[in-house]
């Protein structure tokens, strides 16, 4: 699926069995609260806290997936267009990054090329 078609289908999802869009400051709350969820599978899995019996069953695929349906959301109910933008998005950065990463000096020790 391409970004546009996930961006369509997830209007057509809002529209039909979602009812209506929550409003931008309610969906800018919610991504918020996903991205807490992320941030407590990662810090678990990868990082150093533990499991809690309340953590199981927790996705990190699902936690992203809900990260992303609510970026979407908010990018429909505001107009933008997640393809153009991503695409501008990656024009600006391999311009202003071009050399930058290869001379940072903290990431010479892991660069293989």
């Amino acid at each position: 699926m391409t970004i546009q078609e996930a961006q369509e289908i997830i209007d057509k999802w809002i529209n039909t069995i979602g009812v209506r869009y929550f409003n931008e400051l309610t969906n800018m709350a919610l991504l918020t609260e996903e991205v807490g969820e992320v941030a407590r599978i990662i810090a678990r899995k990868y990082g150093e806290q533990s499991f809690k019996t309340s953590d199981k069953g927790k996705d990190l695929a699902d936690e992203l997936a809900d990260v992303l349906f609510v970026l979407i959301c908010l990018a429909n109910q505001t107009g933008v267009n997640l393809t153009d933008a991503l695409h501008k998005n990656l024009k600006k950065k391999s311009i202003r990054d071009a050399t930058r990463h290869f001379e940072n000096d903290k990431l010479k020790k892991t660069f293989k090329g």
